[in-house]
């Protein structure tokens, strides 16, 4: 008889817990529908500016929904310091970068499938219902699997920040802040402006859609893969260090 490695055991009992808890369930449902309502309402109401792309205008949702992704990946792990269940996790699992790893795969997996499909969906629903001829089509593919991976991205990053937050609304607020204040304060910074703008998975979403509103002053000079990897770059690096933390911090 044989027995599932320890990271495939800690894998099956994060998704249980995360399939149970109601706010991560609606969370996660709420973001894989915002973009495909995003598009019907852009279609609906002809709201789509004339120098916007297909795709860009299919996916006008979807920073709103990246943004939810983030949410999910902050309560995954607050929740169970909010309910006191974090003690039984390592109890169960003492070997926290296991309990870490598990949390960062699970989160990332499922936003990577759920957003790929989504805004799958809603780009063929926005290439059904725009009138035809009028707008740039724009190119969704590769950019629609590096959109998913920006959602992945995102989650793991709202993991990390409530990892190290441990408190719910607090952890919420700065994964927030996080995605939405690079492109407020840019502008602060002068000549500057063109990178820190670009320093937020809002930033290379919004270059990898496609969008009239992705201008360089706006979400940075650098290309969308670049942008996107720059991001998962510093992402890892603060898994880590809410790995250390999490080592060394009492429950």
């Amino acid at each position: 008889m044989t027995t599932a490695a320890p990271g495939a055991q800690a894998l099956a009992y994060e998704w249980i817990k995360f399939r149970s808890v109601r706010s991560t369930v609606w969370t996660t449902a709420a973001t894989a529908v915002l973009p495909v309502l995003g598009v019907v309402f852009v279609a609906t109401t002809g709201s789509l500016q004339s120098d916007d792309t297909v795709l860009g205008g299919s996916l006008t949702l979807s920073v709103v929904a990246q943004m939810l992704a983030a949410v999910v990946g902050a309560l995954v792990v607050t929740g169970e310091y909010s309910s006191g269940t974090i003690r039984t996790t390592f109890a169960a699992r003492p070997r926290r970068a296991t309990v870490l790893a598990a949390k960062a795969a699970l989160v990332a997996g499922v936003m990577y499938v759920l957003a790929l499909a989504s805004c799958t969906l809603a780009y063929l629903v926005g290439d059904a219902l725009l009138p035809e001829g009028r707008y740039a089509q724009g190119e969704p593919l590769p950019a629609l699997f590096g959109i998913a991976a920006s959602f992945a991205v995102a989650a793991v990053l709202g993991l990390a920040v409530g990892t190290l937050v441990r408190h719910s609304a607090g952890a919420v607020t700065t994964v927030i802040g996080l995605l939405l204040l690079p492109s407020l304060f840019g502008p602060l910074f002068g000549d500057a402006e063109r990178w820190i703008a670009g320093l937020s998975p809002t930033a290379a979403l919004e270059k990898l859609t496609q969008t009239s509103d992705a201008a360089a002053d706006a979400v940075g000079s650098l290309g969308p893969w670049p942008s996107l990897l720059l991001v998962a770059a510093y992402t890892t690096v603060l898994t880590l260090g809410a790995l250390v933390l999490l080592r060394r911090r009492d429950v």
